[in-house]
């Protein structure tokens, strides 16, 4: 199992992406169309407000979950006891958000749903004729008009040394949504666990974007795409002082969206934010 950058302007690249989705639940795609420069900008801007004491004017809503989440309330994974080393920022348009940092984060939310629509229809065009019959819809109308698709701006703070044993930036685990599309973060770390339980390095050049299968696409595609385990490590023989921002965005379909016969996107979510801990 190897993850290999497909070209997002090949010919090939629909059925190329698609396979190694099916493969590793996991795609990387180089030359597509969000821009670098918006991505470095986003990190520099969101690096100086976690620098900030702002921050905690914006500590999250626990009914709507937008906000600022410090480190003392990150996620601890499904099947983990330690929590994350980490904080973040969830930003949804109708969500709190300081005034200065909005417009950045609105066009690059705009942006990366564009292109999940079309990636998303890629993924229903490659899928096999008895799976493809069983969504409920084509996968890239599940996100129209969806209030629940989270950008969320991640904070991996510099590490001191004296963290607690066997806690990491975040531990192993798979995403709830459909898809999550992460532009390549600024420092490495993001690790996908292979059939044979090896760790596999994702490529993290500077400019590639980071696809991967969430628990709701595997649902609702039979298992046919699976929802693939995958951590962030502490660096290793790299310098620990450096801080590490990360850009995913969840795509949620709407509440109602049914999945499958046992869930729609609603209830799923629910399900799982309880084993999170987080509601």
């Amino acid at each position: 199992m190897q993850l290999v950058a497909v070209d997002y302007q090949s010919p090939t690249a629909k059925e190329d992406f698609v396979e190694s989705l099916r493969e590793t639940g996991f795609g990387v795609l180089k030359n597509h169309p969000i821009q670098q420069s918006m991505v470095t900008d986003i990190y520099n801007t969101w690096q100086s407000f976690f620098d900030s004491e702002e921050k905690h004017q914006y500590v999250y809503n626990k009914g709507t979950q937008d906000g600022f989440f410090p480190q003392s309330v990150s996620e601890t994974a499904k099947g983990n006891t330690k929590k994350d080393i980490k904080e973040y920022y969830h930003f949804y348009p109708w969500g709190q958000c300081p005034p200065a940092l909005r417009p950045q984060l609105e066009q690059y939310y705009k942006e990366a749903n564009n292109l999940a629509q079309e990636l998303l229809s890629w993924i229903e065009a490659c899928s096999p004729e008895n799976v493809a019959s069983e969504y409920s819809q084509p996968l890239s109308q599940m996100i129209e008009d969806s209030d629940q698709t989270l950008l969320r701006v991640l904070h991996y703070p510099p590490l001191s040394g004296d963290e607690e044993p066997e806690a990491i930036r975040a531990a192993a685990h798979e995403d709830i949504n459909l898809i999550t599309i992460l532009p390549a973060a600024n420092e490495p770390g993001l690790q996908v666990k292979a059939r044979d339980g090896s760790w596999l390095d994702v490529p993290c050049d500077f400019g590639n974007l980071i696809v991967n299968i969430g628990d709701m696409l595997q649902e609702a595609s039979g298992h046919h795409f699976p929802s693939t385990t995958h951590r962030v490590v502490n660096p290793d023989n790299a310098d620990m002082t450096k801080s590490r921002i990360s850009l995913p965005l969840f795509l949620h379909p709407r509440p109602d969206v049914k999945l499958s016969e046992r869930h729609t996107a609603g209830s799923y979510l629910q399900e799982r934010l309880r084993e999170l801990g987080v509601i």
